[in-house]
């Protein structure tokens, strides 16, 4: 269960990406353009959160429950938090991801809130800018020290 769960949540980056990218691109050209918040505008969010809440739900059964580097790493906490690979999995990885989960949720909410148009963008450009930047942080890259592959079939 731990492998096939490993590589969903390796492919479900690049639709996380994808539609952050996506939702900041729509907030963006808004603020710039400006234009009016479109129901693509609120699609395109909300695929951005659907997409990281499930993300963030797979990986947190791989955390907490499947994950042998968790699990290794919560058996020494001190000896994981001075090993860069093990903390950045045990702790920053984590926290990066549900930070930006809580951004997209709160600027969703702040989107929805907002009484026109131009603040709509501001937010969505603000939030999703940032939660994104969080994500791509978070992500173990191939060029990092606690790398993993791009694409794990291969």
């Amino acid at each position: 269960m731990y492998i096939p769960l490993l590589v969903l949540h390796s492919l479900l980056r690049w639709l996380v990406l994808l539609a952050g990218l996506v939702a900041l691109v729509r907030a963006l050209t808004g603020v710039f353009g400006p234009r009016p918040w479109t129901p693509t505008d609120d699609r395109a969010s909300r695929l951005f959160a659907i997409s990281l809440d499930l993300q963030v739900a797979i990986g947190l059964v791989l955390y907490g429950l499947l994950s042998p580097v968790a699990r290794g790493a919560f058996e020494d906490l001190g000896a994981a938090m001075r090993n860069p690979t093990l903390r950045f999995f045990a702790v920053e990885h984590v926290l990066l991801m549900l930070a930006a989960l809580a951004l997209v949720h709160v600027g969703r909410v702040r989107v929805g809130r907002a009484r026109h148009d131009s603040a709509r963008q501001r937010q969505a450009a603000i939030f999703f800018g940032i939660a994104l930047v969080l994500v791509i942080v978070g992500i173990p890259w191939p060029w990092m020290p606690e790398a993993r592959p791009l694409f794990p079939f291969r």
